[in-house]
């Protein structure tokens, strides 16, 4: 059994880079292997899962009005506005990349999933957010997600394919690709995040289901650990990106993922 500071450290790690375009699978990985933990340990597995489904319902806090209105029951004063995104456009969404995912399921597992595709993801993903933040338009960006058209909520949900490979980084495959589609930062984001929580939900479900019979009740306080840090870290993670997103170019989230995948490959050549 491991020591609970590894659960408060890898749910730090979780709950900051899962909403960010940074690349939480990338973090993880690289968290485990400078913890020492063996990529090969089934409860580690089952412990990403659980502390995923903290970050996801930290996003359901913070979305929870918007969620809400998506099923037509309405909190508080709202305006009335003549478009208004539903749940039409999440569906346009995620019904692509949930599709993909299924089918592919076993081969990303199997075969994707290593240090190695991730520095490939970190470096790919950090240019497409060079090319989402440098894209010249020649109309006004969309800044409102209930602007969205039900035809750029699929091509947002088209760059979540890109994701599946560790290391691209949903978020980051998404806000950049809404900013190549003519949509800004904030509501790119805003659309990500809330399409984010089907989707994770989904995965995190399934991932259970197929690991549930190795859970141990001697794990509890350790995974129950890791699940509030991740949910108080991704909490604050999220606010804090919210109120700046419209500010912070995604060039420095490039930079940073070349510093990482860099960092990355020094750490595998000394430890070779």
């Amino acid at each position: 059994m491991l020591d609970y500071w590894v659960a408060v450290v890898i749910g730090i790690v979780e709950g900051l880079t899962e909403f960010l375009p940074v690349s939480s699978t990338g973090h993880m990985i690289l968290a485990q292997a400078l913890l020492g933990i063996s990529e090969d340990e089934k409860m580690m597995k089952t412990f990403e899962i659980v502390i995923q489904l903290g970050a996801i319902l930290a996003v359901v806090l913070v979305y929870w009005r918007r969620i809400l209105d998506l099923f037509g029951i309405r909190v508080g004063v709202q305006k009335h506005k003549k478009k208004k995104m539903n749940l039409l456009h999440i569906l346009a969404g995620i019904v692509p990349v949930m599709l993909l995912a299924f089918i592919f399921n076993h081969f990303i597992e199997e075969y994707l999933f290593s240090k190695y595709t991730v520095i490939v993801g970190l470096v790919l993903g950090g240019i497409l957010l060079i090319l989402g933040e440098n894209k010249k338009h020649t109309k006004p960006l969309i800044d409102d997600i209930d602007e969205l058209s039900y035809k750029q909520a699929f091509q947002i949900g088209l760059w979540q394919i890109v994701s599946l490979w560790p290391g691209f980084s949903r978020s980051g495959s998404t806000i950049a690709g809404g900013m190549l589609g003519g949509v800004s930062r904030r509501a790119s984001a805003d659309f990500t995040f809330i399409m984010a929580i089907p989707i994770m939900f989904a995965a995190t479900g399934y991932s259970l289901l197929k690991s549930w019979k190795e859970f141990d009740t001697s794990w509890i306080g350790f995974f129950g650990v890791g699940f509030i840090v991740s949910f108080i870290v991704a909490l604050l993670a999220v606010v804090t990106f919210i109120k700046l997103v419209g500010k912070m170019k995604l060039t420095y989230f490039a930079y940073y993922r070349f510093a990482l995948a860099a960092f990355f490959i020094i750490y595998l050549f000394v430890t070779k």
